[in-house]
C-alpha cells in the first residue's frame, strides 16, 4: 500500500499496542487498554500476568489480547513455553507472541526448532501464533531458515524483534522475510517503531502488523520518548 495512501485510522488496524516493561503497573495496563479502544488498535500485547485484566479490560471492543510466550530470551523449554501458551489462551489470550530458540537455531538444530514451535503451536489451536525470531542476532541465511521452519510448523506470523536485544525492524527484514513467507503467513514488525513514517515504510515493505508501545504517537503523529517493544 503505497505510504500515503496509508491513513490513520487504517494504520491503528495494524498496530500490536505493546507494554511489555518489567515494571508496569495495572494502571499502565489498563491506560495503555483504554488508548486501544480509543484509537481502534488491532491488539493489546502484554506478559503473561496482565493477560487476564487485558482480556476482561477489552471485552467487545474488538481489539484482540496478545501475550508474549518465552518472552524476551526465548531459552525457556518447549514444555515451559506451551504451557505459558496454554494458560495465557485460558486467561483469554487470542493471540501469542513467541521466541523460538535462538542458539538452537545457530547450532543447526533446526529439528529442535521446529519441534519449539510446534508445541506452542499445539497448545494455541485456534489462536493466532507469531514467531519473534530476533533478526538482530541473526544472519540473512539463519532468518530465512527460521521463517521456514515457522511456516513448516504451523505458525501464522513471523516477527522481526522482542525489542530488548541490540536491534529491531528494520525494511531489509521485512522485506527479506515476506520474500520468504509470501502470502502464506503474516509478518509483523517490532522494536524501534516509533513514528508513524518509520510504521508505514515498514507496512509499504511487507509488514502487516506493527507492534509498538507507541502506538499513539504512530496514529497521531505526537511525541514519544518510550521504548517500543
Amino acid at each position: 500500500m503505497p505510504l500515503n495512501h496509508l491513513t490513520p485510522a487504517a494504520l491503528a488496524r495494524l498496530i500490536d499496542h505493546t507494554l511489555l516493561r518489567a515494571d508496569a503497573t495495572l494502571a499502565d495496563v489498563l491506560r495503555h487498554c483504554d488508548e486501544a479502544r480509543r484509537y481502534l488498535f488491532c491488539a493489546v500485547c502484554v506478559n503473561p500476568v496482565h493477560v487476564a485484566l487485558v482480556a476482561q479490560a477489552l471485552h467487545g471492543s474488538g481489539v484482540k489480547t496478545c501475550s508474549v510466550v518465552g518472552f524476551p530470551l526465548g531459552a525457556t523449554t518447549s514444555r515451559s513455553k506451551a504451557l505459558e501458551a496454554e494458560h495465557a489462551v485460558r486467561n483469554g489470550a487470542a493471540e501469542i507472541d513467541m521466541v523460538i530458540q535462538l542458539g538452537a537455531l545457530r547450532d543447526r538444530r533446526w529439528d529442535e526448532v521446529l519441534a519449539d514451535i510446534a508445541a506452542v503451536r499445539a497448545a494455541s489451536a485456534g489462536k493466532v501464533l507469531k514467531v519473534i525470531i530476533e533478526t538482530c542476532l541473526l544472519t540473512d541465511d539463519e532468518k530465512r531458515i527460521a521463517c521456514q521452519l515457522s511456516a513448516e510448523a504451523g505458525a501464522d506470523f513471523v516477527k522481526t524483534s522482542t525489542g530488548f536485544s541490540s536491534g529491531g525492524a528494520t525494511v531489509e527484514d521485512v522485506m527479506l522475510m515476506r520474500a520468504v513467507v509470501g502470502d502464506a503467513l503474516g509478518v509483523k514488525a517490532s522494536g524501534g517503531v516509533r513514528d508513524g513514517e518509520a510504521a508505514r515504510a515498514l507496512v509499504a515493505a511487507g509488514a502487516n502488523r506493527i507492534g509498538a508501545s507507541s502506538g499513539v504517537a504512530l496514529v497521531t503523529g505526537a511525541p514519544t520518548a518510550a521504548p517500543d517493544y
